[in-house]
Order: C-alpha cells, then structure tokens, then sequence
C-alpha cells in the first residue's frame, strides 16, 4: 500500500509529470520520420547517423531528393519547436523556473537520446536553442545569429553548432550584469545559477566530441550541396588520396 501510494504521488506530481513529457516530446525523431518517408532509408545508418537536420540534408541530397533543403529547414523548426513547446506550455501553467530549466535540459536530453528509437538521436542544438528561447532570448537569439554567420562563412556545421551555443551561454554570464533585464529573461533573477544553461552546452560538446577532434585535427568536413561538389569536381581533377 505503501509502494502504491509513492506511485499515485509520484503521477499526481505536475513537476515530474511535466519532466517526463518534456522527456518523451523532446524524443520524438523527425528528422528520422522525414527521410524514412522521402527515401524509405533508416537514418541512423546513414552519414553521421544522427537525426539532426544536418544529416538529414546530407540523406535527402545524396538520395536526389527534391527540396532536400527544405526538408532539412523543416527538420531544424521542428527540433527547436519540441524544446519551445514544452517550456512554453510550463510558463503557462505556471511552474517555477527551476521547473522550466529542468523541463529544457530533458527536452535536450531527449533528443540526443531518444527512447523512441534505442536511445539514439541528434546533436541537441536545434531543440536546446528552442528549449531556451523563451528563457533567455537575448543570449538565445545572439547564439542563434552566430551559428548563422559562422555556418554562411566557414561552412562547417558542427562549428558553428558549438560556437553558437558556447557564446549563447557565455552571454548569460556577461548580458544580465550590463542591461537591467526584466525578471523573465534574465536567468540571475529567474534561478540565480548559470548551472541550467551551462549543463545545456555540455550536452551539445559531448554529442559533438568526435567533430570536436576532427576540428582540431583539420579533418572536419565542409557542408555544401551536390551543385558546390560537382563544381568543385569540375574546377580541379580528383586527388588520389580522396579515394
């Protein structure tokens, strides 16, 4: 009896009920969904097996998918709304902003390892920029120009995943000490601790650990499309060692 009354507590706790969605929701593959429909392929074995949008691009284009880039677009707005609508819904309900920061780790959590498919998954950045938006969307949205310009200029995916993530953490650290932000952004005010975000970005270096050695070992590849490739192929004659 008293087993089954920890059970019916430990249900009836919207905290825990809310971590457990937050959990499941932030699991769900899209990324895995869209290419098994496009092409029929099971993601996880294909390029960097993960669900992220990055790898879904690489499928479709490598599969001669029309509109692999829109696919792929779809993927990151969907990854990012998994992490937003959680947190969305907890602000609205009224939980505490422990409660949301736990609420955006889990979506994060379960999107890098998701119970849906073997506790595999994605990288996280896509639902970690969605999971803190809401939070912190000064630092969020400044992390967010980052990886975009650092994407356009470098090409290399997984940079500016991680740079954009590092400085949107960073931020937190500098922004809330040097304009007077409202309560409900400003992470100093909300829970007094920059633990949150930084577990957040620890996440996204350790799914990123391999392309972290390859960019320190300069093997790290470029993201470009079929059109850049087959130009590239043009303009020079193959090196043997490519093959």
């Amino acid at each position: 009896m008293h087993t089954a009354q920890i059970i019916l507590d430990t249900i009836s706790n919207i905290n825990i009920l809310f971590y457990i969605i937050a959990y499941l929701v932030g699991g769900i593959p899209f990324g895995m969904m869209i290419v098994k429909i496009k092409t029929g392929k099971n993601i996880l074995t294909t390029g960097s097996k993960s669900i992220g949008a990055t790898n879904v691009y690489r499928t479709l284009n490598e599969a001669n998918v029309s509109h692999a880039k829109f696919w792929s677009l779809g993927t990151l707005i969907l990854d990012a709304i998994k992490g937003l609508i959680v947190v969305l819904i907890a602000k609205l309900m009224g939980l505490s902003y422990e409660t949301q920061w736990a609420i955006a780790i889990l979506a994060v959590i379960g999107h890098c390892y998701s119970p849906w498919i073997g506790f595999n998954g994605g990288k996280g950045v896509s639902t970690a920029i969605g999971s803190v938006i809401l939070l912190i969307p000064i630092e969020g949205i400044i992390g967010l120009i980052i990886w975009g310009v650092v994407g356009k200029v470098f090409k290399i995916s997984s940079l500016s995943s991680l740079l954009g993530v590092l400085c949107g953490v960073i931020l937190t650290f500098i922004i809330p000490n040097i304009i007077p932000l409202p309560n409900a952004i400003n992470i100093n005010a909300q829970i007094h601790s920059h633990v949150p975000a930084v577990i957040i970005a620890l996440i996204v270096i350790y799914t990123h650990w391999k392309n972290i050695i390859r960019l320190f070992t300069f093997k790290e590849k470029k993201f470009t499309t079929k059109s850049e490739n087959t130009s590239s192929a043009h303009q020079a004659p193959a090196n043997p060692s490519d093959h």
